[in-house]
């Protein structure tokens, strides 16, 4: 992972939020993501609650380049009640190798204090290949924490892409704390699956 494993630790470290691709309004977002086809840099600000903007560093591990996207997010559906949250986003980029490479989404999740559960669909498409990403992921919180406290959640999570176009299901642990939230598993198929977010 290059550079990117010392930002994970420098993130990891940092000071309750969820993995949520838009902030409060007028926040801001840092994330970093490794796994079989990406390493990835995404920072994205978002006016209000709706969507965010952001821009994305990617080295892809597929076609072994190096380029960037404008992104953007749109909260399509979300729901709180008293013990539950629920949320559907959806998600475009375009590349900075012009308007044929561009990616576009669609991600969700459903949560309470104790169960997670989530899913996500990306499609991305280039001038030199076309293929697509699926995950299903659910968790449970061994203890339930206050406002503030250190959170863990211990996760399965199943992942496809259609160059593969296999299924792996691994172990995933989650933990976040004040602004910081990092989430690591692996697979003997998929390497290393990393993601890691600060809210500032």
């Amino acid at each position: 992972m290059g550079i990117y494993k010392y930002a994970l630790i420098i993130l990891f470290f940092s000071t309750q939020l969820g993995a949520r691709p838009i902030s409060y309004s007028g926040g801001s977002t840092l994330t970093l993501t490794s796994d079989k086809l990406n390493d990835n840099i995404y920072y994205h600000y978002s006016p209000n609650y709706r969507y965010s903007l952001g821009l994305e560093a990617v080295e892809d591990k597929v076609l072994n380049k190096k380029y960037g996207y404008f992104r953007f997010t749109y909260l399509l559906d979300r729901k709180n009640i008293a013990i539950s949250q629920r949320n559907l986003y959806f998600q475009y980029g375009v590349s900075s190798r012009g308007l044929d490479n561009q990616f576009y989404g669609i991600h969700g999740d459903w949560e309470t204090r104790r169960w997670f559960s989530g899913f996500g669909y990306k499609k991305t498409e280039t001038k030199l290949i076309d293929f697509s990403e699926q995950f299903l992921q659910l968790g449970i919180a061994p203890y339930i924490g206050d406002y503030g406290d250190f959170h863990t959640w211990i996760m399965m999570k199943s992942k496809r892409n259609s160059i593969t176009n296999d299924w792996s299901t691994f172990p995933v642990l989650k933990f976040f704390k004040g602004n910081a939230l990092f989430e690591f598993g692996y697979s003997h198929t998929t390497d290393w699956d990393v993601y890691t977010t600060y809210r500032f």
